[in-house]
């Protein structure tokens, strides 16, 4: 009897597809939380483990993958001395609606990785960015920096794939910049270590990105080969007015030039931040204040953007 105080409950199976393992579900949440952190506006709804299931993700990410729907934003690194370009961060949007509004990584990126394409991703946009640095830069010394998922950092075969991209355009390995994402968790560090490693040995960079926001900061600080740290945008967002957040970004600083460190700003959004950087020592900055993502390569606009650059850090420098 349905109302019998003795009557045993009835269950019902979940559904195959909420059978993810604990390591599926830790991945999609902090790949979900580090997407909507970096890349606002994609939605919750689309962000969040619920969300993308509900979504026709994997057919979308696949059509993507197959018929170039991935395009890539860049947004310029400035120097707090003296407003110069030091490189451009890559960002991804999905290019596949029909009517031409872009899809934020924040609404994909964790389907991606739930769906195992997140690799296949990383190498696609390796080989636009070298595409680009190689053949369709004015500018013969500007330099690109792309994000890769922890995934693809253990990945075995992502240091040779790097490495025949960068050959197979002719590309001065110096112009490429590999963001380590520092808040998403690396299960073998060992293999990221000597991916590091190799990413020096060739010749590119590697640059620790959010650093403070994730699992294993300093162990990544000590264990990771990097020469730059991207200051996570948590501590630069209220910086003028929180002295927690001074006091965290000057230890930082003093922190990265200790080990020979060059260290960059996230989320720089007004000019008193700006100010505020450059007495603390930070080398450069990254945000709407010094230049917004564009979708036109660096080298058709990099002439345009070095202006913007330079103007909005000699604004912010005078009284």
């Amino acid at each position: 009897m349905p109302n019998s105080p003795t009557a045993t409950p009835s269950t019902t199976a979940p559904s195959p597809s909420f059978h993810l393992r604990v390591r599926d579900l830790r991945r999609v949440e902090q790949r979900a939380i580090h997407a909507r952190r970096r890349y606002p506006g994609g939605g919750e709804e689309f962000s969040t483990i619920a969300g993308f299931q509900s979504k026709p993700w994997l057919g979308r990410l696949r059509r993507a993958l197959r018929e170039d729907l991935l395009t890539l934003h860049y947004q310029p690194i400035v120097s707090l001395q003296d407003g110069a370009i030091s490189h451009y961060e890559a960002l991804l949007r999905l290019a596949d609606e029909k009517d031409g509004t872009l899809t934020p990584p924040s609404a994909f990126l964790p389907a991606a990785e739930r769906y195992g394409l997140i690799q296949a991703i990383d190498r696609a946009v390796i080989a636009k960015v070298c595409a680009l640095i190689g053949g369709e830069l004015v500018d013969r010394d500007a330099r690109v920096a792309v994000n890769l998922s922890a995934l693809s950092i253990t990945d075995r075969g992502m240091l040779e794939h790097i490495e025949r991209e960068l050959n197979r355009h002719c590309v001065d390995p110096h112009r490429l910049i590999v963001e380590v994402t520092e808040t998403a968790a690396i299960d073998d560090m060992v293999r990221a270590q000597r991916f590091c490693e190799g990413v020096h040995t060739l010749g590119s960079s590697v640059a620790l990105d959010d650093f403070g926001a994730g699992f294993g900061s300093f162990q990544y600080l000590k264990r990771l080969s990097f020469r730059y740290l991207k200051i996570d945008g948590d501590f630069i967002s209220a910086l003028p007015s929180s002295h927690k957040d001074q006091l965290v970004v000057r230890a930082l600083v003093g922190l990265a030039r200790g080990m020979g460190k060059l260290t960059i700003a996230e989320y720089v959004g007004d000019p008193a931040t700006v100010c505020l950087l450059r007495e603390l020592g930070v080398d450069y900055a990254q945000g709407f204040e010094v230049g917004r993502p564009q979708a036109r390569p660096p080298g058709l606009a990099i002439a345009d953007l070095r202006s913007a650059s330079a103007a909005a850090a000699a604004a912010a420098a005078s009284p």
